[in-house]
């Protein structure tokens, strides 16, 4: 979700273009049982095709940087050249309590990657002429969006998709307890968002905010009459075969399978929370999935190809806009990025307490996702991330 100073709920295009959210104390990690980072962190990390040998590769010392400099616990990646050929990376400890090993291509809540999987639903229900992309908010929820400032009957579903509605912020208005306890339904999220005033004037500039997914969702719901959790696995995750990933139904906290822990520190300086368990409802269409790096390179692989989308959507999909200072470009629920060998990935990368995603494909067939098992919570960290993904991509 979104990248913020608040980091409960936030997504990896932090920090490009976005606004700093005011911190929330976190309690006491000793409450918890946590022990400080260092002490549990495996000296040697792991790549599942390179272990006999010495010297790791490229993406394998990206990892071990994020553990060792970046102050990650933990640290994993799937990285798929043209020819399909994959390989799984593995750095730090699993759980920082027991030192345990990490999970190869382990299960991880992926925060705002969820906003890919949302809007092709709403682009598949695009093809099929049952929304349209300039229609308005209220052709579909009439009377439901009214604020200060804010009005559906002049929001268009495009402007949902491209953050570009000037629709406020509900996240921020949320502690770290709240997220982790408590479930919400999505009208609950929408009327946090409603009590603030507009953002910006619809259609006047790009503006990161995870309410225009959670009205995305209700749109999808009202269109097909079917929960979002359930087109979404019906449209996506059975058609393409992503067998690691799941719409946690209401109620569970809990990431089945195969994980490593994820761990949450709020202030930024703060000690780290197990932040494994949670209720990830806050998130919804905007950022409720869990997933694995594999899983995510197969998506983006699939969508990029074709698979998922009709030619004139997936065209739409990438037509980008500017979404901050450093090359990021946003497109209807998909970004583009440079790599530092040429051209640039598509993804979209995202970010919950416990877990930050980075990743996606080239035009060319490469594919990679990295995962750490805690938010970068310093500018370094942040570009430690992004040198992981670029090494993953440019060899």
């Amino acid at each position: 979700m979104r990248a913020q100073t608040r980091q409960v709920l936030r997504s990896s295009s932090r920090r490009q273009g976005g606004r700093r959210r005011r911190a929330v104390p976190a309690a006491v990690a000793a409450a918890l049982g946590i022990v400080t980072l260092g002490a549990l962190v495996p000296a040697v990390a792991s790549a599942s095709d390179s272990a006999a040998s010495a010297k790791p590769d490229g993406v394998q010392q990206a990892l071990n940087t994020l553990v060792r400099d970046g102050g990650m616990p933990a640290a994993l990646a799937s990285v798929e050249d043209r020819d399909g050929r994959t390989r799984t990376y593995t750095a730090g400890a699993g759980d920082l309590t027991t030192g345990s090993k990490v999970p190869r291509d382990g299960r991880i809540r992926i925060g705002s990657n969820t906003k890919a999987f949302t809007a092709v639903v709403v682009l598949q229900l695009v093809g099929e002429g049952k929304i349209g992309l300039d229609a308005t908010v209220d052709s579909y929820l009439p009377g439901l969006v009214r604020g200060k400032g804010i009005d559906g009957r002049h929001i268009t579903v495009r402007q949902l998709l491209q953050h570009t509605s000037g629709l406020p912020e509900y996240g921020i208005h949320l502690d770290d307890d709240e997220i982790k306890h408590r479930y919400f339904e999505p009208r609950e999220l929408l009327d946090i968002a409603l009590r603030y005033k507009a953002d910006a004037a619809p259609g006047k500039k790009w503006g990161y905010s995870n309410t225009n997914y959670v009205l995305a969702g209700l749109i999808v719901q009202k269109v097909t009459g079917r929960p979002l959790a359930e087109e979404i696995d019906r449209r996506i995750i059975k058609r393409i075969g992503l067998r690691h990933t799941s719409f946690p139904t209401p109620g569970d906290m809990t990431i089945r399978g195969p994980h490593p822990h994820g761990y949450h520190r709020n202030p930024a300086d703060g000690p780290l929370r197990d932040f494994t368990e949670l209720d990830p409802s806050a998130g919804w269409a905007a950022g409720q999935l869990i997933s694995t790096n594999s899983d995510l390179n197969r998506f983006f692989t699939a969508l990029l190809a074709g698979r998922l989308l009709p030619a004139a959507q997936l065209a739409e999909m990438r037509t980008t806009v500017p979404a901050g200072t450093s090359g990021l470009r946003y497109g209807l629920g998909l970004t583009s990025r440079p790599l530092s060998c040429g051209g640039v990935y598509w993804g979209h990368g995202g970010d919950i307490a416990g877990y930050e995603t980075r990743g996606g494909v080239t035009d060319d067939g490469r594919a990679a996702n990295v995962a750490v098992t805690s938010i970068p919570t310093d500018e370094a960290a942040v570009q430690h991330m992004k040198d992981a993904v670029d090494k993953a991509l440019c060899g």
